[in-house]
């Protein structure tokens, strides 16, 4: 059996200076001046059939809105965008278009250089934003109000939806601010500047809509009672359980969950007060895998290792997303799994991975081991739902673990819709979520005017 040789472990806050931590966790993707983003749009050959628009989730008209950038129009460009994805300025920021719109990209095909789509959609609903001017009206109030449980993407674009389209919305969120998984889930030097907020309040002004912060479903509101209330209901509720790590020693000081870190990591008010370890390990390979382990080699972790249990190319992160942590510093260890943790008193000191692969379609490990010391070791294994306080009779029917739904986000259950993560077969990303919300609030749209 591994052993590791005597290590004692150390967490610490304050590793790197200010303007160290200041240029860690910078921009990573400066936006684009006004020459640059002319050029960029002057690249696009504005494809007929444009294979970039039917590869992005939310149907945005790419073409259209490159051509307004073209000709000198970013606020035409931002409606163009903005009235298919109200959420289009973070998704600009976050969304994986190096594996949607950009991958569909001719140029792609032609060069292996696209169009920078991300950045240009962020020049011009940056540009929106930057007037403080909301693009939409209401129409005429209908009367009819809707109930939608969580403010994440999927929430918000639910909620301004039907807040357009004249009817009265009140949004529930268990936390303390909007923006679910914007707010709290995604890394910081993807999302500078209190951008989620400010989208938040933007997507907000459309009034109608009635925001209540901590209010979580099952504690503070029921589902039973929201139907009865309200004339329809929508569920966004996201993912709030984290898997466990079934590993010898799990649970022990240092065995922390990713997601929680990066939450209390994007609302803290000073890098320097998050505590990280010299050596860290993460295991996963998504999307939370990456953004842990960058952030905590941007904290001053000396060594980061990124664990994964199959090859680089079953990774659920983007090939572009592990070469950003590969840059950063992180070194990516793939087809290995842990196998137990190493404590010292109550803290963990190691971690002993077993080798893996995959014989005729059949996953398992070798038996061949190795052991890392690590003073922090990060499960970013994926995400469960899991609603606390809330019988599973009262929610509606589930597959696969999560909310059932049909094309339109309908539930099983009369006047209830649902979207995001929540649901069964969603694709666990910002824009896919932005899309199920505004699938749903056409849906409840055409509910309640076929009530009138």
């Amino acid at each position: 059996m591994n052993e590791l040789p005597p290590y004692r472990p150390d967490i610490a806050a304050g590793r790197l200076a200010p303007d160290a931590l200041a240029s860690n966790f910078s921009d990573i993707h400066p936006p684009l001046e006004r020459h640059e983003a002319a050029v960029e749009s002057d690249r696009c050959y504005f494809c007929y059939d444009a294979p970039c628009m039917q590869a992005c989730p939310t149907g945005i008209d790419i073409p259209l809105f490159i051509r307004q950038v073209q000709s000198g129009n970013p606020l035409g460009a931002a409606r163009t965008i903005l009235s298919e994805n109200i959420l289009g300025g973070m998704c600009a920021r976050v969304c994986p278009t190096e594996t949607l719109c950009e991958e569909a990209c001719v140029r792609e095909a032609a060069e292996g250089k696209p169009v920078k789509i991300g950045l240009l959609q962020r020049y011009a609903t940056d540009a929106m934003m930057d007037t403080g001017r909301q693009p939409f009206q209401r129409a005429e109030p209908t009367g009819r109000r809707v109930a939608v449980v969580g403010a994440g993407p999927a929430g918000l674009s639910c909620a301004h939806r039907l807040a357009m389209l004249g009817h009265e919305v009140t949004i529930y969120d268990a936390r303390p601010k909007p923006g679910g998984l914007n707010e709290y889930g995604i890394a910081a030097y993807k999302a500078t500047e209190d951008f989620a907020a400010i989208e938040a309040d933007f997507v907000l002004s459309i009034g109608g809509v009635t925001l209540k912060n901590n209010m979580a479903l099952g504690r503070d509101i029921h589902l039973d009672e929201l139907r009865r209330s309200h004339d329809a209901v929508f569920l966004g509720l996201g993912l709030s359980g984290v898997r466990a790590l079934e590993a010898e020693g799990a649970g022990a000081s240092g065995d922390a969950d990713a997601v929680s870190w990066i939450a209390e990591l994007r609302q803290t008010a000073n890098l320097g007060d998050i505590p990280v370890g010299r050596r860290v390990v993460v295991i996963g390979g998504g999307m939370t895998a990456i953004d842990v382990a960058v952030q905590a080699k941007a904290l001053g972790a000396d060594e980061v290792t990124l664990a994964y249990r199959r090859g680089r190319d079953a990774m659920n992160a983007s090939r572009y997303e592990q070469e950003i942590a590969a840059n950063r510093g992180v070194r990516i260890l793939c087809d290995v799994m842990p196998k137990r943790l190493l404590v010292q008193g109550e803290a963990v000191c190691g971690i002993e991975l077993e080798r893996t692969h995959t014989v005729d379609g059949v996953f398992g490990g070798t038996g061949e081991t190795l052991v890392l010391q690590a003073d922090q070791v990060f499960k970013a294994i994926g995400q469960t739902f899991v609603l606390e306080g809330v019988a599973a009779e009262s929610l509606p029917p589930m597959r696969g673990g999560r909310i059932a739904v049909d094309e339109e986000r309908r539930t099983g259950l009369d006047g209830v819709w649902a979207g995001g993560d929540c649901i069964f077969g969603g694709q666990d990303l910002t824009v896919a979520a932005v899309e199920d919300g505004k699938l749903a609030a056409m849906s409840i749209h055409r509910a309640l005017v076929a009530q009138a």
